[in-house]
């Protein structure tokens, strides 16, 4: 069975994934690489990434957080809606990273259960 993959474009799926700051700085990575950057360029690496994906989750639960304390607080300033919606983008970040990390343990109890 021959098995191809196609390409995967990092700086895309990352913007995807809503980490366009992530995405930004492969991109300019990339350019300098394909240009001849003078000074050697580090590739990203998948803790580079996820730690950034954590963080952005965290700031993202810290600011829902927020928000839903000043609607108690009845902040004109701050709607209802607005807080609702970064509600669940932080509960969807949150639920995403927990799959990720329950991937990843699948992944690391499979390896450790085959045979050598």
């Amino acid at each position: 069975m021959d098995l191809k993959l196609k390409p995967f474009d990092f700086a895309q799926a990352a913007t995807r994934a809503g980490m366009a700051d992530v995405a930004r700085r492969v991109e300019a990575k990339t350019k300098l690489d394909a240009a001849g950057g003078s000074a050697p360029v580090e590739k990203p690496s998948f803790q580079a990434s996820f730690d950034g994906a954590l963080n952005a989750i965290s700031k993202s639960q810290a600011t829902a957080s927020t928000m839903q304390r000043e609607v108690q607080f009845d902040n004109p300033t701050v709607s209802l809606e607005e807080t609702m919606i970064a509600m669940q983008k932080a509960q969807l970040g949150f639920q995403s990273a927990v799959q990720v990390r329950n991937k990843l343990v699948q992944a690391y109890t499979d390896i450790m259960n085959m045979a050598v």
